[in-house]
């Protein structure tokens, strides 16, 4: 059978087209031979996102964007196309996402817990990430405040230091240099005389070391020495101590010989403790001494005689 130039032309020009919206599907990211679900998110705005962009999970690619619609409120419906060989949780987020510092975008799917997974043509929660510059916003303003603080600490300090100020810190840096240059005259001036002492020095640690070194030889000799000095001192203070004991002994016991010979009524203070007569003929004896000085205070006429033609005769 002869197939007509009409028809071959025909043929070629369909199978053509079919090429054509294959090729622009496929150059648009649209895979016309794969079996991909559908799923939706709605956004306030969408910051340079467009077709064909990645879906991303921790970095690794599970779909596309597919289709962006631009709603009647304002928002933007946008459509992605992931593979079915991916679980998406029910409760995903699909945030919008810069993927780069030239503001490339892409959709990060965060995948939930839900045990339910998302079927075809679900809703996903979306979320906007912060772009740079409302990142940098609030630092900016931070920087601006801090700015200000410092702009009036600058004042305040400039209006503290004047003139008499400034006057004043110069000769304190002036008196401040003085001291230091003082100090550097008087290490100079140790370390002359430590130079010129070093001999000196020397000769005293030589001194100190020989010293040293002739007790260290004769520590046996001085262990001895105070040996025998704390034996002596021993014998000394022991011997002091039985002489002073016997001594004391003697004079209790001659202490004692006595006491016994006067309670016996040996010797003067014995016979005078112990004789009774005795006692009574000096009681007796001082009474009448006492009366006798009373009578010569009384009638002195009867013991002295006085005349001036001499004694009378009777």
């Amino acid at each position: 059978m002869k197939i007509a130039n009409e028809t071959k032309v025909g043929i070629l020009a369909v199978v053509a087209i079919a090429i054509l919206i294959i090729g622009y599907s496929f150059l648009r990211g649209n895979d016309v031979f794969s079996r991909d679900i559908t799923l939706y998110a709605t956004y306030d705005r969408v910051d340079g996102l467009t077709e064909s962009k990645p879906i991303l999970v921790n970095g690794y690619q599970i779909g596309r964007v597919s289709k962006m619609e631009l709603q009647s409120d304002g928002q933007i419906r946008t459509e992605f196309k992931v593979k079915r060989d991916y679980a998406i949780p029910a409760n995903t987020i699909a945030r919008l996402s810069s993927t780069d510092l030239l503001g490339g975008k892409a959709i990060v799917f965060e995948l939930g817990d839900s045990p339910e997974y998302a079927k075809n043509g679900d809703q996903l929660a979306a979320d906007i990430q912060k772009n740079i510059m409302e990142q940098v916003e609030p630092i900016q303003k931070k920087a601006q405040d801090i700015a200000a603080v410092l702009d009036s600490v600058l004042n305040s300090i400039n209006n503290t230091i004047n003139a008499d100020f400034q006057r004043d810190f110069n000769r304190s840096i002036n008196s401040i240099a003085n001291s230091l240059q003082n100090l550097e005259g008087i290490t100079r001036q140790l370390d002359g005389l430590v130079v010129s002492e070093r001999n000196r020095i020397s000769h005293i640690m030589g001194n100190v070391e020989s010293i040293t070194e002739n007790l260290k030889n004769n520590n046996e000799r001085i262990g001895n020495v105070l040996v025998n000095l704390d034996s002596i001192t021993d014998q000394v203070a022991k011997a002091n101590f039985a002489q002073t004991i016997v001594s004391a002994n003697k004079a209790m016991a001659d202490f004692q010989s006595i006491t016994d010979r006067i309670n016996q009524g040996q010797g003067s203070i014995g016979m005078l403790l112990n004789d009774e007569q005795l006692y009574n003929n000096l009681n007796q004896a001082s009474q009448n001494l006492e009366e006798l000085i009373a009578d010569m205070k009384a009638r002195p006429g009867r013991y002295v005689h006085f005349s001036v033609f001499g004694r009378k005769n009777n």
